[in-house]
């Protein structure tokens, strides 16, 4: 793996801050209502893709999840402005404004979605690894889900023929405790999500989700397992939510106690720790991070909000080109 060097420390706490801060500015804007139907955020889970992020090679590397999905394509290199500007629903989002907050997407970055159906991108985080292998990329796809989505049908499809096809894929659970409103212990007669990989004979375990360090270890091996064709791994990154399902989420299946008692092992807090402690920055430093970080997210929201919305005749702009069809031709 690679070194886990002061410049990645930092790194690692200026890119969580980023994520943090920029969903709790989104947080404000739904509040304004200038952010339209359901905003589900990140915040507790930044290690899980920061630690992944170390061990990926984003220059072949792919990745795809559910509708947590905000800051995934801004790790893989999509500029935030544009993330902004498609939960703002403007012309300059990365679907142009017509894929919302649960839908963001970029082909460019390989962040294949944002996808709104529950466990929905599970098998086609299988297929483009599929594709990876046919056309011999030497990419890895990194497939998320929550620990609701681990209780689809398709889950197994998709784990028993990526054994059966030794398929370059990393399929990875984010339990951070609910699917929506709902324990794990509840949803199943066990808790321990990754033994399902038993079942297929496929490498799997679990992995501190709140420390990007054990998540970079453990994503080096699977990956590492996946790009010399040896096939797929399945990782429960156990993590912990602190807001709600949704925006929507009046959270009251948990108590304040609880979220109070998981952010004493917050990602962004233990890394800060390392920082100071190995004195890899000063307190000077740190704040002049953090006011790049405030300042980045207010040019993101200034950016979103001055943004145009689509014009209306852009819906049909969208749709399938059909050479015979002649009375709307395809634009985009």
């Amino acid at each position: 793996m690679k070194e886990v060097t002061k410049e990645v420390y930092l790194k690692w706490y200026e890119d969580m801050l980023l994520w943090r801060k920029f969903e709790d500015k989104l947080a404000a804007l739904y509040i304004q209502q200038k952010v339209r139907g359901f905003l589900h955020l990140y915040n507790g889970q930044e290690a899980v893709l920061a630690g992944a992020l170390h061990a990926m090679d984003l220059t072949k590397d792919k990745m795809i999840t559910a509708y947590r999905n905000h800051v995934q394509p801004i790790g893989m290199g999509v500029d935030p402005r544009n993330v902004m500007a498609e939960l703002l629903g403007k012309a300059t989002g990365t679907s142009k404004g017509m894929g919302g907050s649960m839908h963001i997407f970029s082909k460019e970055h390989g962040f294949y979605g944002g996808h709104g159906i529950v466990g929905a991108q599970i098998p086609v985080g299988a297929g483009i690894a599929f594709a990876d292998k046919y056309f011999n990329t030497g990419g890895v796809t990194m497939t998320y889900f929550g620990d609701g989505a681990a209780r689809q049908g398709s889950l197994h499809e998709a784990f028993n023929m990526a054994m059966l096809w030794k398929l370059p894929v990393v399929f990875i659970v984010e339990n951070n405790g609910y699917a929506m409103g709902t324990s794990v212990e509840r949803t199943a007669n066990h808790t321990d999500i990754w033994k399902l990989g038993l079942g297929y004979e496929m490498p799997c375990g679990p992995v501190d989700g709140m420390n990007p360090v054990k998540v970079a270890e453990a994503m080096h091996e699977a990956i590492d397992r996946a790009r010399r064709g040896d096939g797929p791994t399945f990782l429960e990154m156990k993590t912990y939510r602190y807001r709600g399902h949704s925006m929507s989420d009046a959270q009251l299946y948990r108590s304040k106690e609880e979220v109070e008692e998981y952010k004493k092992i917050d990602p962004i807090t233990q890394v800060l720790d390392v920082i100071l402690d190995q004195k890899y920055a000063t307190e000077e430093e740190i704040e002049v991070i953090d006011q790049r970080v405030k300042d980045l997210v207010e040019e993101c929201a200034k950016f979103a909000e001055e943004s145009p919305y689509p014009d209306l005749k852009q819906l049909y702009d969208v749709v399938y080109a059909q050479e015979d069809y002649p009375f709307t031709p395809h634009k985009l």
